[in-house]
């Protein structure tokens, strides 16, 4: 395994590149798959290549080497056919993991060989509800976006997106309003054991009606102002399978969402709330007992984006997130189901130290766009357990007497995305540092290795 040093000199040289004359201000609008083929009318094909190299040293999961790396590329590749309201659209990608350790944390959510992650049928039936309306009927396998994302997404930084078969409808109303809901199987990404991760070993995902998710969403745009809002409920029904042990989950998850988007010259907010409640095992076996599910989240922001050359957007930012109680005869640990969390707790993958579980974290953002090509962003959190007793966030640390304090650490993190050729050659670099805390220091099985550093950089490229 390379050296950390050795990676962060990679991860500098690969963002000066970024600046080379000649390379940087590339304007040609490039070769397209779809200009290329010249394809009969109602056809259309796209693809997509992106590289990631990142490293990680002064690991915080438990029973893992001090350092990790990885090189990760995931290849994608759309065809879709379009005749009237009719639109059939199939897509394949093939995600894939080099240079990790045998023992690395490297996943599913990094290895997912050849894959049809959609292949679906809709009907738009246009303006059958009215003027300006909109209904749609989508089956078949597809992934999906929701909101905020932090419940439901196709994450952008994770290699593999999530992905869904089943049914989806899609109403948009003449002032605006939208709503969506569905009923579906969420994909089990295969194979899952570790050795056929990673060689990167293929076998096609399933579905499996023992695990269901479904629910509705409705967003209201400048319902006062330029206020809007989102109500939602979604709900997830799992059993175990013949090859797979589960906690038998059965979740339901109501939430509410008001938010302004950003503006120049004006303030912006966002306020976002969600109970979870069911039941769930206390453990994979299945004599594990089935306890009640009292859990939470709110996240709240407030910015400003300011009229000056650089559009400079600084931001306050609040996550409370339940942890698990001792003692309590609920299981309180909330569940983020199928969300995002790059875009708010820091970069995922090797990573991904930070989410929705069991976490108490004020940070401050601030975000730049020099130029029409350059995006700038630089972030730090502070940040504590909600529940003592349980272990932080995504690290798997934990005192189950609650006797290592609450204090966790403080984390920074910053990237920098430059399009190379306009939408479609971008590189990206980026990376964040965690200062441990009282916590990460004395629980019986935090690691010993020290403070964590992570960077990473990624050349994409659309076709």
């Amino acid at each position: 395994m390379k050296k950390p040093i050795r990676s962060i000199a990679t991860l500098g040289i690969g963002l000066g590149l970024c600046f080379v004359p000649g390379v940087a201000r590339a304007e040609s609008p490039g070769w397209t798959l779809q200009d290329a083929l010249h394809l009969p009318e109602g056809f259309s094909l796209s693809g997509s290549v992106r590289l990631r190299y990142e490293t990680l040293d002064g690991q915080f999961r438990p029973t893992y080497p001090d350092t990790d790396e990885a090189l990760l590329i995931r290849s994608d590749l759309e065809l879709s056919y379009k005749n009237g309201p009719v639109k059939v659209s199939a897509e394949m990608m093939d995600s894939r993991a080099y240079w990790e350790g045998n023992v690395s944390s490297v996943s599913t959510n990094e290895v997912n060989t050849f894959e049809l992650i959609q292949a679906y049928a809709a009907l738009d039936l246009g303006e059958v509800l009215g003027k300006d309306s909109d209904l749609a009927l989508t089956g078949g396998r597809f992934t999906m976006d929701m909101g905020s994302r932090r419940l439901i997404s196709r994450s952008t930084f994770s290699n593999s997106p999530n992905s869904f078969t089943g049914g989806k409808l899609d109403v948009k109303t003449g002032d605006g309003a939208s709503i969506s809901l569905f009923y579906t199987l969420p994909q089990i990404r295969l194979p899952s054991d570790k050795a056929s991760i990673l060689d990167n070993d293929t076998k096609w995902d399933r579905e499996d009606g023992a695990f269901r998710f479904w629910g509705g969403f409705l967003n209201k745009p400048d319902v006062t102002g330029k206020m809007g809002i989102e109500l939602y409920l979604y709900g997830l029904d799992e059993r175990d399978q013949p090859d797979i042990a589960t906690k038998n989950r059965h979740l339901i998850t109501p939430g509410a969402r008001l938010y302004r988007k950003p503006a120049p010259g004006t303030f912006d907010f966002e306020l976002e709330g969600v109970y979870q409640f069911g039941d769930i095992r206390t453990g994979t076996s299945p004599t594990a007992p089935q306890v009640d599910v009292s859990s939470w989240f709110l996240h709240a922001e407030s910015g400003r984006t300011f009229k000056a050359p650089w559009q400079p957007r600084l931001s306050l930012v609040f996550d409370a997130v339940s942890g698990d109680k001792a003692g309590s005869s609920s299981y309180n640990r909330f569940d983020t189901l199928f969300g995002d969390r790059r875009f708010e707790f820091g970069p995922t993958s090797l990573y991904g130290l930070l989410g929705r579980a069991n976490i108490l974290s004020p940070g401050v953002r601030i975000q730049a766009k020099p130029d029409k090509r350059l995006d700038l962003m630089a972030m730090v959190r502070a940040t504590w357990l909600e529940s003592k007793t349980d272990s932080f966030s995504y690290t798997g640390v934990k005192n189950a007497a609650g006797s290592s304090g609450s204090s966790a650490g403080h984390q920074v993190e910053m990237s920098a995305k430059y399009w190379l050729i306009p939408k479609q050659v971008n590189f990206e670099a980026g990376g964040a540092i965690f200062m441990r805390g009282r916590f990460l220091k004395d629980a019986p099985n935090a690691t010993d290795h020290g403070d964590t550093h992570y960077g990473y950089i990624q050349l994409s490229t659309s076709f």
